[in-house]
């Protein structure tokens, strides 16, 4: 499964190494691509393993702000 999620408050390449560290660390995550210029993360993950929300709430720990 692919999922892109809008994160707001993503300012420096710290931002995208915090959220690409954090969710690319969760079970199940395979991909973590941030992009810092349109404000997205892209995610690939078992959803048998790891659900939307698991990897929406460690943005949001990390933070940031999903839209």
């Amino acid at each position: 499964m692919k999922d892109l999620f809008s994160v707001q408050g993503m300012s420096c390449n710290h931002c995208v190494q915090a959220i690409e560290t954090s969710v690319g660390q969760l079970d199940g995550v395979t991909r973590v691509n941030v992009d810092l210029n349109k404000h997205q993360v892209a995610v690939e993950y078992n959803e048998g393993t790891i659900s939307k929300e698991a990897i929406v709430e460690e943005i949001e720990d990390q933070g940031y702000d999903v839209i």
